[in-house]
């Protein structure tokens, strides 16, 4: 699809504001206001905080990490009390749980709400993607999941196969998905831990991570046109800077400067698979918890991070 027709559909969707997907009601229109106004969140000195990496449309994985977590029984269900989970984007793309990952963890949210705890699934580049209807890395087993359960009544999107029209209605700005992914923030920082899919620095923190949070989330409502940092690869979606086998001085300056701004002691990335499994670098100033849980990536490793005040761990166990 080219860029000239992607703008004209997302435009006539936010003039209709309806919702583009056969029986589904309309998006609560206060659902972008869900993402909190002020930084940091605040945890009592009980709660446990879990990071969980990149799952990749691999709905096993994702329940193996929540269950080693403790976060989830067997059946999928909120035992983790209080506990606070943070998940760190791309839970979409490369497997066939597309949908099925989605709901989990909107679920998952209103449940550990109800039990004092909170789910906080946060945007990766995989979700930015899909909003600005890039689909090379999904699956024929995830466009099929949409098209047999979400069929699309809009009139056929110029460009696009037969079998990506009803996946394409469901992410389109202010489309179902879209409106759910609007409620999710790209950049949070939870008591002295700051969390991103790529990385923040500190023109991020300088321009307001809230306000970018809510730039991103009033796109993919279908309010506005998509932030130009969406795309950029030092933005907070794609930046490796961090992440690398052994950051450079300059990056881990970066890093030290990015929390000093923020008040953090720590950073907590995805984005950028470790082959040898989660690990700190910049001195314990930034943890790389990417595993490359997604059975598309054949990994070693079901990890999650386990972080209580200023003790910090990893849990893992074999795939």
């Amino acid at each position: 699809m080219n860029q000239k027709t992607y703008l004209a559909l997302a435009f006539i969707s936010t003039l209709l504001g309806c919702e583009l997907l056969s029986g589904q009601p309309s998006h609560d229109p206060t659902a972008v206001t869900q993402l909190k106004a002020t930084t940091p969140l605040r945890p009592a000195s009980s709660q446990r905080i879990v990071a969980i990496g990149d799952i990749h449309g691999d709905l096993a994985a994702a329940m193996k990490a929540l269950q080693l977590a403790g976060a989830v029984d067997a059946k999928g269900r909120w035992i983790g009390g209080n506990m606070i989970v943070v998940q760190t984007g791309d839970e979409i793309d490369r497997g066939d749980d597309d949908r099925q990952v989605i709901d989990l963890f909107e679920r998952l949210r209103t449940e550990a709400q109800a039990a004092g705890g909170s789910v906080y699934p946060l945007s990766g580049n995989h979700e930015a993607m899909n909003v600005y209807l890039d689909f090379r890395y999904v699956t024929d087993g995830s466009f099929k999941d949409f098209t047999e359960n979400l069929p699309s009544t809009m009139a056929p999107i110029p460009d696009l196969p037969s079998h990506q029209q009803a996946r394409a209605a469901a992410f389109l700005p202010g489309g179902r998905y879209a409106k759910i992914l609007a409620t999710r923030p790209v950049m949070l920082v939870v008591g002295n831990t700051a969390f991103a899919h790529g990385g923040i620095r500190p023109e991020h923190v300088k321009a307001g991570i809230d306000s970018m949070n809510q730039e991103v989330a009033a796109w993919m409502s279908g309010k506005s046109e998509r932030p130009s940092f969406v795309k950029d690869s030092k933005g907070p979606l794609w930046m490796r800077d961090y992440s690398a086998d052994t950051p450079t001085s300059e990056a881990c300056g970066m890093l030290k400067e990015t929390l000093a701004a923020l008040g953090a002691k720590r950073m907590v990335v995805g984005h950028s698979v470790q082959d040898n499994g989660i690990n700190a670098a910049c001195q314990n100033q930034v943890w790389r918890i990417d595993v490359g849980l997604s059975s598309y990536y054949k990994g070693k490793y079901v990890q999650v991070l386990d972080i209580q005040g200023d003790n910090v761990k990893v849990l893992s166990a074999p795939r």
